[in-house]
C-alpha cells in the first residue's frame, strides 16, 4: 500500500519526461530508495512498448502503401514490367500466358517424341520430311514463346522484338506448309516425294524474304528516321505482313491440288493441310479487322492492341500443333503399310510356284493329300488298264511278250485318263486358290 500511495503521489499531471521532475517528486514525499529503483524500470519498459508500438505501426504503413502501388496477384519484388503475366485486375494475360505455356511444353514434347524415334522410321518417304518437322515446330515454339512478349510491357527492345519476330516467325511456319503440300501433291500424283534438303532448302529460301522485309523496315525507320521502336501505327504492321499473306494463300492453292491424283494414301496429308491453312486464314482475316477497325470502332484502341495480337499467336500456334504437327508426327511413326497384300482367295492370281514333273525337286509337303481318294483312282486305272477297245481277250492274247504298235489300239482308255490328281479343299487354300501340281510321289503320272 506504501509503494501504491508513492506512485500516485508522484505520477506527473501529463507525462513525465524530465528525470529531475521524477527525483523532486520522489524527495518531496519521502519515497525510499527501493522504491525508487522500482519506479525508474517500470518508466523504461512503459518507454520500449510505446517505441516498439510506433516501429511497428511504421512496417505496417510501408506494407500497405508498397501494396496499394503493385498489382492484385503479384509479388513485392517483381518488375513492373512483367505486372500483366500476374495481374489478376487484367485476368486476359493470365489466360494466354497458360495457354501459350501449354502449347509451348506440348511442341516440345513432340520435338522429343520424333528425336526419340526417328530410328524407328523405316519408311524413306516418311523420313525425308522430319527435318521439315522439326523446322516447323521450332517456328510453331516460337510463336508461342512470342505471345509473352505482347503480355508484357512495352519498352524499345520489346517493340523491336514484336517488330521482327512477327513476319520471321509466321513466314517461316507458312513456308514449311507450303514445302509440305509440294511433298503431298508429289506422292498424290506421282507416288514418290522431293528430297529431303530440297523442302528444307525451299522452306527458309522463302523465309529468308521475310527477313529481309523486316531488317528493312526496322533500319527504315528507327536507325534512319531515328522513331522510336514502339512508335508505329497499326496499318504500318499490317502492310509489313503482306508477304506472309501471299505465302498462305498459295500454300491453300497449293493444298487444293493435293487432293487430285490416284495415289490415295496421301490425300489424307493434304486435306489436314488444306484444314490447318484455312483456319489460318479466317484467324488472319479476324485480326486484322480487329486490329484495325474493331479496336478503334469500340474506343479500345490502345487498350485492346496486345491482347489482340497476343490471342493470335496463341491460336495459331494451337492450330499449326492440332491440325497439322500431331497427325504428321503420328502417320510418320506407324509402320509402313503393304500396298497389295495377296489375296489367298482370289483364283485370278498366277500361282505362287510351279515345278515340272521332269525336275526331281522334293518340294516341301503343303497339303493333305486325300490317300482314299488316289487309291480308288489308282485300283480302278489298273482295272482298265487292259481294255483296248473295249476287248480285254485281245490285249491279254495277242499283245503278250510283244512290243505296242504306234496305233490308237494302244491309247488309254477313259476310265484311264481319269487317273489324274485331284487335290482336296484345303489344298486349294494353302495353294492361294489355284490347284497345285501332283506331288512327285504321286504313282498316277507314272501310268502314262
Amino acid at each position: 500500500m506504501q509503494i501504491g500511495s508513492c506512485w500516485l503521489r508522484a505520477l506527473p499531471p501529463a507525462s513525465f519526461r524530465s528525470r529531475q521532475w521524477s527525483e523532486h517528486c520522489f524527495r518531496s514525499i519521502g519515497c525510499s530508495e527501493s522504491q525508487k529503483g522500482t519506479f525508474l524500470v517500470s518508466e523504461r519498459k512503459m518507454r520500449t512498448h510505446q517505441v516498439l508500438a510506433f516501429l511497428l505501426l511504421l512496417v505496417i504503413a510501408s506494407v500497405a502503401s508498397e501494396n496499394a502501388s503493385t498489382s492484385r496477384g503479384c509479388g513485392l519484388d517483381l518488375l513492373p514490367q512483367y505486372v500483366s503475366l500476374c495481374d489478376l485486375d487484367a485476368i486476359w494475360g493470365i489466360v494466354v500466358e497458360a495457354v501459350a505455356g501449354a502449347g509451348a511444353l506440348i511442341t516440345l514434347l513432340l520435338m522429343l517424341i520424333l528425336l526419340v524415334r526417328l530410328p524407328y522410321i523405316k519408311d524413306k518417304e516418311k523420313r525425308k520430311p522430319v527435318c521439315l518437322y522439326f523446322l516447323f515446330l521450332l517456328g510453331t515454339l516460337g510463336l508461342f514463346g512470342l505471345t509473352f512478349a505482347f503480355i508484357i510491357r512495352i519498352d524499345e527492345t520489346i517493340c523491336s522484338i514484336r517488330r521482327f519476330l512477327w513476319g520471321v516467325l509466321f513466314a517461316l511456319c507458312f513456308a514449311c506448309l507450303l514445302s509440305q503440300a509440294w511433298r503431298v501433291r508429289r506422292l498424290v500424283c506421282q507416288g514418290t516425294s522431293p528430297a529431303g534438303w530440297q523442302m528444307v532448302g525451299l522452306a527458309l529460301c522463302l523465309m529468308l524474304v521475310q527477313v529481309i522485309i523486316a531488317t528493312e523496315w526496322l533500319v527504315l525507320t528507327v536507325l534512319r528516321d531515328t522513331k522510336p521502336a514502339c512508335a508505329y501505327e497499326p496499318m504500318d504492321f499490317v502492310m509489313a505482313l503482306i508477304y506472309d499473306m501471299v505465302l498462305l494463300v498459295i500454300t491453300l492453292g497449293q493444298a487444293l491440288f493435293t487432293l487430285c491424283g490416284k495415289f490415295k494414301r496421301w490425300k489424307l496429308n493434304g486435306a489436314l493441310i488444306l484444314i490447318t491453312t484455312f483456319l489460318s486464314l479466317l484467324i488472319w482475316v479476324a485480326w486484322i479487322t480487329m486490329y484495325l477497325f474493331g479496336n478503334a470502332m469500340l474506343n479500345h484502341r490502345d487498350a485492346w492492341s496486345d491482347p489482340t495480337l497476343a490471342i493470335t499467336l496463341a491460336a495459331s500456334g494451337w492450330v499449326f500443333i492440332v491440325f497439322h504437327a500431331i497427325p504428321e508426327i503420328h502417320c510418320a511413326l506407324l509402320p509402313p503399310l503393304q500396298e497389295n497384300p495377296p489375296n489367298y482367295f482370289d483364283t485370278s492370281q498366277p500361282r505362287m510356284r510351279e515345278t515340272a514333273f521332269e525336275e526331281d525337286v522334293h518340294l516341301p509337303r503343303t497339303y493333305m493329300e486325300n490317300q482314299a481318294f488316289s487309291m480308288d483312282e489308282h485300283s480302278a486305272a489298273l482295272r482298265t488298264a487292259g481294255f483296248s477297245n473295249g476287248s480285254l481277250g485281245k490285249r491279254s492274247s495277242g499283245s503278250l511278250g510283244k512290243k505296242p504298235s504306234g496305233g490308237l489300239g494302244n491309247r488309254p482308255s477313259a476310265p484311264f485318263r481319269s487317273n489324274v490328281y485331284q487335290p482336296t479343299e484345303m489344298a486349294v487354300v494353302l495353294n492361294g486358290g489355284t490347284i497345285p501340281t501332283a506331288p512327285p510321289t504321286h504313282t498316277g503320272r507314272h501310268l502314262w
